[in-house]
């Protein structure tokens, strides 16, 4: 039979590894897949100047996206990121592939791009705060404004 001691130094042993079971358990890796970008078997398949866009359609799917700057929406994207996070920190992107189909005024395929994560590009946002039209109100017109305005 084991002494009281041992059985409180076997708990407390179950404890410590218990809590640090599920602290490194919380540091695990989340992975997360969005998007679709279609087989190389399928990309194969699409011949410029020989398929419309609607038997691109039947081969890859709808895209992820249309050109929002073309007329005609010239051109489709299929679009996927895959991100991983640890723990609380911020996601990162680790693999992001685009597929896009140019077509021309007819709605025949032009030609197929492929990009990924290392053609893209960082943009910088624009720290400039666009003004309003109107009187910039105070802390106390902001507070005492309104007394008297609304009458019963």
């Amino acid at each position: 039979m084991a002494t009281p001691d041992l059985r409180s130094s076997v708990l407390r042993a179950a404890t410590v590894l218990l809590i640090c079971g599920l602290a490194l358990s919380a540091c695990a890796t989340r992975t997360h897949v969005a998007g679709y970008v279609p087989d190389d078997d399928l990309i194969a398949q699409i011949e410029p100047g020989k398929q419309k866009q609607t038997d691109v359609k039947r081969i890859l799917g709808s895209p992820s996206s249309l050109a929002s700057f073309e007329s005609h929406n010239d051109t489709w994207y299929y679009i996927s990121s895959k991100t991983e996070t640890i723990a609380f920190l911020s996601p990162e992107i680790v693999e992001r592939s685009v597929v896009a189909v140019d077509f021309d005024d007819n709605g025949v395929v032009k030609q197929v791009r492929r990009f990924n994560l290392e053609d893209g590009e960082d943009i910088e946002m624009v720290d400039r705060i666009t003004p309003t039209r109107g009187k910039e109100l105070g802390f106390f017109e902001q507070m005492f404004g309104n007394f008297g305005r609304f009458n019963k």
